[in-house]
């Protein structure tokens, strides 16, 4: 049985309002989220395509201000060091830190997504075994944008940062989370505090390199 155009119009309005609407967002309301309402947000994560249809991420969930000051200094010190070996002033290193500090602890929560390598085929070489990796890692991009959306729709904003890329044992340890879960990324949502300001978006000629 088809849709109503009428229907499918609503759906589509409903739908570009949600996608429109998703915003990157730093700041936030000091406000809770309600457990329901959060885990409704996380679950869609569940819908997003995955390689050999494994669902090969796993969602590290923090709202206790303990938990994420734990991550946020542990992130903070690895940091740190790649900065230090680049040669930047103590001062800015200082205040760097600071800022994703806030950041991370006064979300009301933060969102480790990893991807599950025990899900993973093996290959005998590494060319296919990055690949696999690499299917893996494209499949939480997409798990994380069912997130950011899902949470759009009732009314909460979030931000990615691909910070844990660059330590991803130090969260691994941190977190106490199993050797086969490797961090990919991690989301900050909560209500935000203001809204953000408007930005431009590339013009479909502009992603669009080719079309035969």
């Amino acid at each position: 049985m088809t849709d109503e155009p009428s229907t499918r119009a609503e759906r589509l309005t409903a739908f570009e309002q949600v996608l429109l609407g998703r915003r990157t967002v730093r700041y936030y309301r000091p406000d809770p989220i309600p457990a329901d309402l959060l885990a409704a947000s996380l679950a869609a994560a569940a819908h997003a395509p995955s390689p050999h249809h494994r669902a090969p991420w796993r969602l590290v969930v923090l709202t206790r201000r303990e938990a994420k000051e734990r991550l946020a200094m542990a992130m903070g010190e690895a940091w740190a060091d790649d900065l230090r070996g680049d040669g930047v002033a103590t001062e800015r290193i200082a205040a760097l830190l600071a800022g994703s500090r806030a950041r991370l602890v006064e979300a009301p929560a933060v969102v480790v997504l990893c991807t599950d390598e025990a899900t993973l085929d093996r290959y005998p070489d590494a060319r296919r075994q990055t690949a696999e990796q690499m299917m893996a890692a494209q499949s939480a991009g997409a798990a994380l944008q069912n997130i950011m959306l899902a949470a759009q729709a009732r009314g909460l904003a979030s931000c990615w940062m691909c910070a844990p890329l660059f330590c991803p044992e130090v969260v691994t340890a941190t977190l106490g989370i199993a050797p086969t879960l490797r961090p990919q990324a991690l989301l900050t949502l909560g209500y935000p505090a203001q809204p953000p300001p408007p930005r431009s978006r590339l013009a479909p000629a502009e992603l669009i390199v080719r079309w035969d």
